[in-house]
């Protein structure tokens, strides 16, 4: 793998030395340069020709919403990591920075923690997420060797349509974004998504959705009930999953250890979701890092689910689908704006449970 070159923008002096202490020595990347502003990172972005650009939102002289949009027209083939404060504003500003076409973002460093620490914290959000988009040499020869594609799970078809279930992380909002507002206003069914977002995102990231789609968007709230034509998206930093309460099937939001590395996980809700709707239910899996969700498709699918994951070419990273695919629990892979409308043939062959 070629080196990948990293411009670090960012007004603070200290978030520029931290960033660029958490990147020093590891293997295959390098610090190409810094600017404090978008202005000057325009300047260097064109000199440098960077992979990766990790961005500030609130700098003099040009700030990051304005860079974002010179810096895709300049560079469009470099990834743009943001640089976002763990707050509501910070929230809704990173959806609006992800929409204008930011791939991903870190949140930055608390107050109050030793500059080792942070640097380490740094470290461990950051570089993963770099080698996301560049997957090594090595891995590729990996994908590209011959090998015996994964079988396909035998579906026998779903009698009783009960539930869809979507797992995403990387990508993921404008995925969503892209993907709800296809749900007529009476989908028959009640919808439920983890999201790997911290707290704060994920309220925000419903109310955007809720405004934009015909069915209904909120965060999940303890003991929810769900209904059809509603989404519920679990709340960052708690596990979501479904229990059953009498006659009602409700949500069940928990602290308990996070699982691949996520809190909410994919996993758990998918699980809990075998549980409770054998052959009555609906996965989708859709783009994001690392392969959270794939052991839980795998037990929606011995339990009779249909299970549809998005594919490679639509997937800003093919992580989390792609593990799904390779692990021969995934009915379909489709493009992600084929998904809803295979999706929607698949519920008009069934029947549905009489939701109370």
């Amino acid at each position: 793998m070629n080196t990948l070159k990293v411009l670090i923008v960012d007004d603070s002096v200290v978030m520029r030395r931290m960033l660029t202490e958490a990147l020093s020595g590891q293997p295959g990347i390098e610090v190409a340069g810094t600017a404090s502003n978008g202005k000057l990172a325009l300047q260097r972005c064109e000199h440098l020709r960077p992979d990766v650009i990790t961005l500030d939102l609130e700098m003099p002289e040009m700030d990051g919403m304005t860079a974002i949009v010179k810096l895709r027209q300049m560079r469009p083939e470099a990834r743009i990591i943001l640089c976002s404060s763990l707050s509501r504003r910070g929230a809704d500003i990173t959806l609006e920075a992800l929409r204008l076409g930011v791939d991903d973002y870190i949140t930055k460093p608390a107050s109050g923690v030793s500059a080792e620490q942070n640097v380490q914290l740094l470290r461990s959000d950051l570089i993963p997420r770099i080698l996301q988009f560049f997957p090594s040499e090595s891995r590729r020869q990996t994908k590209a060797a011959p090998q015996a594609p994964a079988e396909k799970p035998k579906w026998p078809g779903l009698q009783t349509a009960a539930i869809l279930a979507i797992g995403v992380s990387t990508g993921g909002p404008t995925a969503l974004a892209e993907l709800m507002p296809q749900f007529p206003s009476q989908f028959p069914l009640p919808v439920v998504i983890v999201q790997h977002m911290p707290p704060s995102f994920t309220a925000s990231l419903a109310e955007r959705l809720n405004k934009i789609c015909a069915i209904g968007v909120s965060e999940a709230k303890d003991g929810e009930r769900i209904t059809p034509g509603h989404a519920l998206i679990a709340p960052g930093g708690f596990h979501m999953k479904l229990v059953r309460n009498g006659d009602h099937v409700c949500t069940a939001l928990t602290t308990e250890p996070a699982e691949n590395s996520c809190r909410p996980a994919v996993d758990v809700l998918f699980r809990s979701v075998a549980q409770l709707f054998p052959k009555k239910a609906i996965g989708a899996i859709l783009t994001g890092m690392g392969s959270d969700g794939a052991k839980g498709l795998l037990a929606m699918q011995q339990a009779g689910a249909y299970v549809l994951a998005q594919d490679e070419k639509s997937s800003v990273v093919w992580g989390m689908p792609g593990e799904a695919v390779r692990l021969g629990v995934v009915n379909q892979t489709l493009p992600l704006l084929e998904i809803v409308p295979e999706l929607m043939k698949k519920v008009s062959e069934t029947r549905f449970p009489s939701w109370k």
